[in-house]
């Protein structure tokens, strides 16, 4: 079972969304910042960008480290590391820049915008 977090960019809101085995598919295979067609999780209409992610052990995927598998790679700044001094260098596990099985949490933008708003269709309007 994976987990979607779509971001608006527009309004700034966010919104999750759990995927079966069916619907995840459709991300397999997929790298950071490839446009994917969001019709096969139920949002028609819809592209959405993948930003990032983590897999099962919460390790952070990193645009920069490629393929499908954890690496230990040395890190300065951004996902996975965060220095307390400025030119610190931390070498930490990260997982790669490819969406596998093993990913459950995906996080995702609209860069495209379908006929019906997203909180009509993900039932999260406002009351």
């Amino acid at each position: 079972m994976q987990k979607i977090i779509i971001s608006d960019p527009e309004t700034g809101r966010s919104y999750n969304l759990e995927l079966d085995e069916a619907k995840a598919k459709v991300f397999v295979g997929k790298k950071i910042g490839e446009v994917v067609n969001a019709k096969g999780i139920g949002l028609s209409g819809y592209e959405l960008m993948i930003t990032g992610g983590s897999d099962k052990d919460g390790f952070p995927m990193r645009k920069d480290v490629p393929g499908r598998t954890r690496r230990r790679v040395y890190l300065t700044k951004g996902p996975g590391y965060k220095p307390k001094t400025k030119g610190t260098k931390k070498r930490k596990t990260v997982a790669g820049n490819t969406i596998t099985p093993n990913i459950v949490q995906i996080n995702a933008k609209i860069v495209k915008k379908g006929n019906t708003p997203i909180e009509k269709i993900l039932g999260a309007e406002e009351q």
